[in-house]
């Protein structure tokens, strides 16, 4: 098995590009997406899958991806392609690659062949071992029954993501609309799913990614569908059009207000627990107590506040004795 590395990179936006062709390739390297996958699975046709392995090669070596976390969906491991979409990619371009996704996962063994795969391919080009991270995209029952294995199965492993279209059509669920609840359920009938997804990831200090909303014109849709998963403590979701990245990187970004409140409540912490602030456990900010629960909270919004790259509009001011 591999050794870890620093796996923290954001993913507010995580826009899929068929990797078939070269004008969205292109179109890609200049959208604010936090990250871009290179699909060569749902995105591209069987016929066309072995050429476009090299224009992968081809753009991950030459394009200009500056910010962006490059990743290649390949094929899954049911089918003949596998294999081949990780040596051809990984070889061709290990060193401008930073993940494989790996579709329809099962089971954690699924994980730990493509891991044994990657670190063979490392070693064999003398490439650093462990560097590129894997993504786990869970779309059926039993990847769910055993996402917990899943995300602790190699620790290349960075998200888990959410593939609902492949999902909804394994549990027979009745709806032809990929991300939308299904009619006639009067909840939300993909909040057990996203919570199983979510508490496997934070258990495993991974990250956690909602995957897309097929109405690609329907911005008020995927805002509130997008709203809904961030609201749980997803990390991003798929964009599959360039309209829908800017809305995934508001809606799994804080508001102004709340990143200042968040820097406050660790200023103020730091402050009132410290020699000068009276050794205190809790104290007040304003008319709100805080306390070492409350420094966690603020830990987790200002975070992805430095992620998205926000600016304090506020400072704290030590109270006059």
């Amino acid at each position: 098995m591999t050794t870890p590395v620093n796996r923290l990179r954001p993913r507010r936006s995580c826009l899929a590009v068929p990797g078939s062709n070269p004008r969205f390739l292109e179109k890609a390297q200049g959208l604010p997406a936090d990250q871009v996958f290179l699909d060569l699975e749902d995105a591209c046709a069987p016929l066309a899958k072995p050429d476009a392995r090299h224009t992968i090669v081809k753009f991950l070596n030459e394009g200009d991806w500056t910010g962006k976390t490059r990743v290649v969906r390949v094929n899954d491991w049911t089918t003949e392609w596998t294999y081949r979409d990780v040596v051809t990619v990984v070889e061709g371009a290990g060193p401008n690659l930073d993940c494989i996704m790996l579709p329809k996962v099962q089971n954690a063994e699924q994980v730990v062949a493509l891991d044994l795969l990657l670190t063979q391919i490392e070693k064999t080009m003398g490439f650093e071992v462990g560097r590129i991270g894997i993504e786990a995209q869970i779309e059926n029952a039993q990847g769910l029954n055993n996402v917990n294995a899943i995300a602790q199965a190699s620790p290349r492993i960075e998200t888990i993501i959410f593939g609902p279209a492949d999902f909804m059509a394994s549990i027979n669920m009745k709806s032809l609309v990929v991300g939308e609840q299904p009619p006639g359920y009067p909840a939300d009938a993909y909040h057990y799913i996203l919570m199983k997804i979510l508490m496997a990831a934070r258990a495993n200090d991974l990250q956690a990614i909602d995957g897309p909303y097929l109405q690609i014109r329907n911005v008020d849709g995927f805002r509130e569908v997008a709203g809904r998963a961030a609201a749980l403590g997803f990390d991003g979701k798929w964009v599959l059009h360039p309209g829908q990245v800017d809305a995934a990187n508001e809606v799994f970004s804080p508001s102004q207000e709340d990143y200042d409140h968040a820097e406050l409540i660790l200023d103020a912490y730091d402050y009132y627990t410290s020699e000068a602030g009276g050794k205190k456990g809790s104290a007040m900010l304003g008319d709100e107590m805080i306390d070492e629960a409350s420094r966690k909270m603020a830990l987790v919004i200002s975070g992805k506040g430095r992620a998205a790259g926000m600016r304090r509009t506020s400072s704290f001011e030590i109270p006059e004795a």
